[in-house]
């Protein structure tokens, strides 16, 4: 020590280097735990690449399999569509299957902006929202992976769509709307940052084989914006689940979504789309003509007809939570968190928690 105190400069190098030697080490080391966490493949032939988040834990997955049954989805293979895309069912075995989302544009500003966004989106974990395992990225097309959920879209079933025979009676509807309210919830108050959704619809509200509503689409709103430079053209949502000051402003947000989730609410009670050839034909639409019989307390004359021995106390406070959501005034509107408290409450049994 005494030989050290007489050459300073050596000293303070040495400790220099042997801090810098241990952040290398533990660095290193990070970087083997993250890769045997994710899984990427190149594609040499299209030059693209596969990264996956959370690869099966199958002695029988084999990535090169996967990337090569990934290339080979076809028109067979689709079991659904939207404003973002064509849906895929890739099955990788008899008990693994996934949900291939091809996205028909591809923003300006990708490559490591693109694949930094749809990182942050496979880090978000929640019993309410679809999990995004991967993603394939490739000059001519990007694929987004998502874990399949087997009773498809609650807009497949609500509207007579689904192969499937699944009864929504109340008791699936009120679970559907309070696991809906969670997965948004969380989204806005509990992701950093915080996600506004931008396409809140019920065909973007997936159920899984217990009728568990799982939020899905979060985010891509904003991966597909042609350019974040200038103002977007492009409408943020769909119509009849937008908010009135959209068309203002054309800003999206929090509030918007809060809106978007009172349409989805009044979808679920009355069985009839916002877009309904009804409410065209009779120059109307769901909003102003349920607002209309709930005011004249004839809740049970808008209920939609398939539901049977439902208890008309808890569908008239579901209307009224409905009609929260869908204020004209932004302000007015509950948050996401207030409005998950309040359907929690209508029931007298305790849901489950987070």
């Amino acid at each position: 020590m005494a030989s050290f105190l007489r050459f300073p400069a050596l000293y303070i190098t040495i400790c220099v280097l042997g801090f810098l030697i241990s952040k290398i080490i533990m660095t290193v080391l990070c970087y083997r735990r993250w890769q045997k966490k994710q899984m990427i493949v190149q594609d040499t032939f299209l030059g693209g690449k596969l990264v996956m988040f959370r690869p099966p834990k199958t002695k029988t997955f084999k990535p090169n399999v996967f990337l090569k049954k990934t290339m080979r989805l076809c028109n067979e293979d689709i079991i659904g569509s939207g404003g973002y895309g064509t849906v895929y069912k890739l099955s990788v075995n008899d008990s693994t299957c996934f949900a291939v989302k091809r996205l028909n544009r591809i923003s300006s500003e990708q490559d490591r902006g693109f694949e930094r966004e749809l990182e942050a989106m496979g880090d978000i974990k929640h019993r309410n929202i679809v999990t995004l395992h991967g993603y394939y990225t490739a000059p001519q097309y990007n694929l987004l992976i998502y874990e399949l959920m087997p009773n498809g879209s609650l807009d497949t079933l609500l509207h007579g769509k689904s192969m499937k025979k699944v009864v929504l009676d109340w008791p699936s509807r009120y679970k559907i709307a309070v696991g809906a309210a969670r997965g948004l919830s969380y989204l806005h108050h509990d992701c950093i940052p915080h996600i506004i959704h931008r396409d809140i619809k019920t065909s973007n509200i997936l159920l899984d084989q217990d009728l568990e509503a799982r939020v899905s689409d979060f985010g891509l709103a904003t991966l597909m914006e042609p350019d974040k430079t200038h103002v977007s053209t492009l409408v943020a949502g769909t119509f009849g689940y937008l908010a009135p000051e959209y068309f203002d402003t054309g800003k999206a947000t929090i509030k918007g979504d809060v809106y978007s989730f009172g349409v989805v609410l009044l979808e679920l009670l009355t069985g009839r789309k916002p877009t309904d050839e009804t409410f065209i034909e009779e120059g109307t639409k769901l909003v102003t003509w349920v607002k209309a019989v709930v005011q004249e307390k004839k809740e049970e004359y808008v209920a939609d007809s398939n539901l049977e021995n439902y208890p008309a106390d808890e569908i008239n406070q579901v209307f009224r939570i409905a009609l929260m959501c869908l204020e004209p005034e932004p302000s007015k509107r509950p948050n996401m968190t207030e409005v998950v408290k309040m359907l929690e409450q209508i029931k007298s049994y305790e849901l489950v928690s987070e």
